[in-house]
């Protein structure tokens, strides 16, 4: 293993020196850096062009110049070296100042979304496999082809047009769903969900039904209650929902039928409750320290408690009262945000149009980690969901065709064979192996979402590492784009690297050598 990490990194190396060589030249030879002060008519422009080919050294050759480059940007990957030095833009700013700034707001932009994306499109992808050539196969497959096609720009205008400009009036004209749109909402739901589901006449008639009144149900009451204003979950929603949560988990982890993850489950659901009411005063102004602390808690409790009393299986336990207790945690937070809703929409700065078209935060906002949090979910919202969308598709067809794959594998067979049940033959047998080539995408999204969504950057005005690099290669402003490069060129070797150990980790079979 130490040789293979030693080989490894040396490989790394050479490849990240040679890339950055020809990157350089083919940027440096794009265009001429000094065009805006040569067309400027600024009375001292022999200084400002002196000063400008004196601070990027455009009086050396590129070939030169790039060792002068390189020597720089070796001390930012070797650790403690506090000798980083990037250059400078052409507005004299330090490239390794910009570069921070420009990195954490597209971690925030593309965190949510390939977390979801991922867990989306792997429980979808698992669902259709095994309900291959199914009315809901047809739909997702679908579904995912035409997300896949989508370009995202096209995407981002539709969200700006149809959720953010079309919410907003919604809340500011009269917050209540008419008769016509409640019956109409409630047919195509049941619509959907009867396709979702498939089988027979009968059943889909019944689901069909099922669902249109459940739908119209629930916007009804919401619209009848002023939900959309003044929104909650409230007990008796926490109740319901980690209820729901603890029946899920312990479903598709244990089995219904299993008491005692039944029970554990229970358990930790039931501290959740207490917890609604316990936290409420210590959750009126936190700071995010005290929520990450508070998380970090409840899933050690829920570990515990699935240690405690797990039995012979304390391992499927403990992981059953870790998401019980994530999910329980997610559950009171989420309505903390609600209860901050109202206050927020109202602020001065938000001025009743909450769902925000540009830009990463609202410019002289000021409010309690609650508000404040609301309006970078408002601002992150629309774009996250346009890069959700185009990753779920993919990872939607790459978790349905690995399963499908795996389960046709000998090994599969002689586990049903057996008399293992459906679920043990796919949770612990199937999954771990169908998941390789995800961890490979994954590894190769990450490097490639770090880079910058360029084109949903753009439309939403977002200044993150897509923004960096792409002004910067309008001006050809060199040292930027050569840090956007280094920043993206070493985050794609990392994580590929951290996919060859996954591989192992996943499959036994596999060893690193």
């Amino acid at each position: 293993m130490t040789s293979f990490i030693v080989r490894r990194i040396l490989v790394s190396v050479l490849i990240l020196i040679a890339a950055s060589f020809i990157m350089y030249m083919l940027a440096a030879y794009s265009g001429d850096p000094l065009k805006d002060l040569r067309g400027s008519n600024a009375p001292n422009i022999d200084q400002l062009i002196a000063a400008r080919t004196a601070a990027l050294h455009l009086d050396v050759p590129p070939p030169a110049r790039w060792f002068i480059w390189i020597g720089g940007a070796a001390g930012c990957l070797i650790p403690f070296a506090n000798t980083c030095n990037l250059g400078l833009s052409v507005t004299n700013a330090s490239v390794t100042s910009l570069l921070p700034a420009a990195m954490a707001s597209t971690v925030q932009l593309v965190t949510v979304a390939l977390v979801v994306a991922v867990l989306l499109g792997v429980v979808v992808g698992i669902a259709t496999a095994l309900r291959q050539h199914s009315g809901f196969d047809f739909s997702i497959t679908f579904i995912s082809f035409f997300l896949f096609s989508l370009p995202s720009f096209l995407i981002a205008v539709l969200l700006k047009e149809f959720v953010a400009i079309g919410f907003n009036n919604f809340l500011q004209k009269d917050p209540r769903i008419g008769i016509g749109a409640l019956i109409a909402i409630a047919v195509v739901s049941g619509l959907i969900w009867q396709v979702f589901i498939g089988g027979d006449l009968r059943r889909r008639l019944t689901v069909f039904a099922v669902s249109a009144v459940a739908t119209g149900g629930v916007l009804g009451f919401l619209s009848a209650t002023n939900w959309f204003v003044n929104p909650g979950l409230g007990p008796i929603g926490i109740v319901l929902l980690i209820a729901a949560t603890v029946a899920a988990t312990v479903g598709v982890l244990a089995g219904l039928r299993s008491r005692r993850s039944l029970l554990i489950g229970s358990a930790v659901g039931a501290l959740g409750v207490i917890s609604y009411f316990a936290l409420q005063g210590v959750l009126q102004n936190p700071s995010l320290g005290l929520v990450i602390g508070l998380a970090l808690v409840a899933i050690l409790v829920g570990c515990l408690v699935g240690y405690a009393f797990g039995g012979y299986d304390r391992g499927q336990a403990m992981r059953i009262g870790a998401i019980v207790a994530f999910f329980s945690g997610a559950f009171v937070l989420l309505d903390r945000f609600m209860q901050a809703w109202p206050s927020y929409v109202n602020h001065p700065r938000i001025n009743g149009r909450p769902i925000a078209t540009v830009g990463s935060e609202t410019p002289g906002f000021t409010g309690d980690f609650w508000q404040v949090s609301l309006d970078s979910f408002t601002h992150l919202l629309l774009p996250t969901i346009a890069l959700l969308l185009i990753s779920f598709a993919g990872y939607t067809r790459y978790a349905r065709a690995g399963l499908l794959e795996v389960m046709n594998q000998d090994y599969i067979r002689t586990a049903r064979a057996k008399g293992l049940p459906e679920r043990v033959v796919i949770v612990r047998h199937a999954l771990r192996n169908m998941l390789i080539p995800i961890a490979t995408l994954v590894a190769t999204d990450v490097g490639a979402l770090l880079g910058g969504a360029v084109i949903t950057e753009s439309v939403f005005a977002i200044p993150g590492m897509g923004q960096l690099f792409n002004a910067s290669l309008k001006r050809v402003d060199l040292n930027p784009i050569m840090g956007y490069f280094l920043v993206i060129a070493s985050m794609a070797i990392l994580f590929n690297f951290l996919a060859d150990l996954a591989y192992a980790a996943l499959d036994p079979r596999v060893r690193v050598k």
